[in-house]
């Protein structure tokens, strides 16, 4: 199944849009939904936030997913919404999956960590980290939320940050995926093989859009981390995470290609054909590696004695007036050979030294 981009377009809530997504927004998009979706609040946050569950369809195949587990991490949410009004729009590829499969979903996790725009829950803990202990009220919900569901595939949505590339290329891993380890050897079970094969079947619809702009996370194993637990419950668990395309600062580009995932996935799903894809194309997409600086700068001159050093710069991100605001702050100066940026400038170049006074970067390079 194919998806165009002008379809895209017209399913894409276009209400929701940048980085800060919220509780209130999500709660409003729902309140929009008609008698297919069932919607439930299961449970409330630290800070007393209602968390909804999304339930859509009648299938055999239940599949769960859940986003904003890191409430900075906005991007996948975004796409869900795209999917829900895919599956509300009664074409007859959104009616296969509605018939052949049950979907639940937790839009938003930490609505309390996205409101402060923190990784954090409001009792500043990892919910990534706390699947084991169930320390918090929002890691006892997902984890009821899965009991009691009992799906046949869970989707695990993340945002990662703008310092990946996809292997050794210049290329930023703009989606990468993983199948998450169970245990300690990594070896493949035959719920973690079903992952790896849902994997390749997105990757090969992803390389005819963003060629080379896929990669492998890392699967060190750490059965505190929600994904590897699932996949020790014997459940084909999947990490997605949405990275950086270029200039794509609000991610508004990343959603829609995490949206093309997302219903290729679930197609493969509704029509039984997870085996048409190996195991091997997923270890085929290069794994990630940390190369990138959102801007670089080669050749800054400093001192009388003219010494010359790379300055690698990363954005911090700061919430402000309900917006992200992108901060420059130098993370690394000296021979950054072997380094790339999303943006690349050069002393060498007098128009890019020009460039650089005139922009928010001269201060910080002082120049």
């Amino acid at each position: 199944m194919t998806i165009s981009k002008d379809t895209y377009n017209r399913l894409k809530e276009n209400r929701i849009q940048g980085r800060y997504v919220v509780n209130e927004q999500i709660i409003g998009f729902l309140n929009t939904k008609g008698g297919d979706f069932e919607v439930e609040t299961v449970g409330k946050s630290v800070e007393g936030r209602p968390i909804r569950s999304v339930t859509i369809g009648n299938g055999v195949q239940r599949v769960f997913m859940w986003s904003q587990m890191h409430g900075n991490e906005s991007t996948t949410t975004k796409a869900v919404l795209d999917l829900m009004n895919f599956l509300a729009s009664n074409t007859d590829a959104a009616l296969k999956i509605r018939q052949q499969c049950t979907i639940r979903i937790l839009p938003i996790l930490n609505p309390d960590g996205a409101n402060a725009y923190t990784r954090f829950n409001a009792n500043q803990i990892d919910l990534n980290r706390d699947a084991q202990n169930r320390s918090q009220p929002e890691s006892q919900i997902l984890r009821a939320e899965f009991d009691s569901f009992k799906p046949n595939f869970c989707f695990n949505l993340h945002d990662q940050r703008t310092i990946y590339n996809v292997g050794g290329s210049s290329k930023p891993a703009t989606v990468s995926f993983l199948a998450p380890a169970h245990d300690a050897m990594r070896t493949i079970s035959k719920t973690r093989k079903v992952s790896m094969q849902l994997i390749a079947a997105m990757n090969e619809t992803l390389q005819k859009i963003i060629p080379g702009q896929v990669g492998r996370y890392d699967d060190a194993f750490n059965s505190n981390c929600v994904g590897d637990t699932f996949q020790m419950l014997n459940t084909p668990t999947i990490l997605f995470e949405a990275g950086h395309f270029h200039r794509d600062y609000e991610r508004e580009r990343t959603r829609e290609y995490i949206f093309y995932a997302l219903i290729k996935a679930l197609d493969v799903i509704a029509c039984k054909s997870i085996g048409n894809y190996e195991r091997k194309a997923y270890f085929d997409i290069p794994e990630n590696r940390k190369q990138f600086f959102d801007v670089l700068v080669k050749n800054v001159v400093f001192g009388k004695a003219a010494e010359k050093k790379d300055i690698g710069i990363l954005f911090e991100e700061v919430l402000e007036d309900k917006k992200i605001s992108f901060i420059p702050l130098i993370e690394q100066s000296g021979n950054l050979d072997g380094f790339f940026g999303h943006q690349e400038y050069d002393f060498n170049n007098s128009k890019d030294v020009e460039y650089l006074k005139s922009a928010n970067l001269g201060k910080l390079l002082d120049i």
